[in-house]
């Protein structure tokens, strides 16, 4: 009688059968024996297909949603953060700014508000947009070009020691008045309003800056220079005074400044007259000058 096949443990194939067959087995939750038990396992073990990944059941823990990026907070994963430095002292006084600063801040609100109301002639579409020819007028009146061109032909045609001292100082006036104006928009560096429109009569590189007002600056000196320096009459005196007045206001009408640029103008032209006086040239001090002049 042929014997029955067995299997590797040396067990007849019916007897595997019948056992895993049984009620009693793992399979179908059973008590069981341990090698039956083990038998089972490793079939279980032998049906995976050769290339699946002992990972696929379960979720990986870069899938974990405990793992992922601000999920859960976990203790202990990593030092706790440093609180954040304290300011220094001097950042912390801008941050608690002085009672100077508050009351700059609102002056320099003041001024930009005010110079939006009155730039009525700042396009043509404004509310006094007829009077902007008559206002780019002024504007030339008051222009360093006009002033130089004027100044040198009169000294040109002047016969008189006593004129050419007179139209020297004036000339060594509008030239200082161009280097310091140019020198404090250089630095300030303040922008034009802007409603302004860049349209103005022979502008240089330093012209694109508002602070301060070259015209105030200018008015304001000229204006001084001639009630100084000329025997006019009362309403001519007056006449020159609301020049320079009118003049000042066009550029804020214009839109070309703000009011502070206008004001500060006005005080430095001041103060340019009075530096004028105290060096004032004349053949005593400075007789190269005058000497020179003569020859040409």
């Amino acid at each position: 009688m042929p014997s029955p096949r067995r299997n590797v443990e040396g067990r007849p194939l019916g007897t595997a059968a019948s056992s895993s067959s049984s009620p009693g087995s793992p399979a179908h939750g059973g008590g069981g024996s341990g090698c039956s038990s083990r038998f089972e396992f490793q079939s279980l073990l032998s049906s995976r297909a050769p290339g699946a990944d002992a990972t696929c059941p379960r979720l990986r823990t870069s899938e974990s949603p405990v793992h992922r990026r601000g999920s859960f907070p976990v203790a202990g994963a990593g030092p706790s953060q440093a609180p954040p430095p304290q300011l220094p002292e001097e950042d912390r006084m801008d941050l608690n700014p002085s009672f100077l600063g508050i009351a700059l801040r609102c002056l320099l609100a003041i001024d930009l508000w005010l110079s939006k109301k009155l730039g009525v002639c700042a396009g043509e579409s404004s509310s006094w947009g007829s009077m902007r020819p008559l206002m780019k007028l002024l504007e030339i009146s008051g222009h360093g070009i006009p002033w130089l061109l004027g100044t040198l032909y009169c000294l040109s045609r002047s016969n008189s020691w006593a004129g050419r001292e007179v139209l020297m100082n004036l000339l060594f006036a509008l030239l200082l008045d161009l280097l310091l104006v140019a020198l404090l928009k250089g630095l300030v560096r303040r922008r034009r309003p802007a409603h302004n429109q860049m349209d103005m009569f022979v502008t240089l590189s330093v012209d694109k800056y508002s602070f301060p007002s070259g015209h105030a600056t200018r008015a304001a000196l000229v204006s001084r220079f001639i009630l100084n320096h000329l025997v006019l009459a009362i309403p001519l005196r007056v006449l020159v005074v609301l020049w320079a007045f009118i003049l000042g206001l066009s550029r804020v009408m214009l839109g070309r400044h703000n009011v502070t640029d206008v004001a500060f103008g006005f005080f430095l032209g001041y103060l340019q007259y009075s530096i004028v006086d105290y060096c004032w040239l004349s053949p005593q001090n400075a007789p190269v000058l005058f000497v020179l002049w003569n020859q040409q």
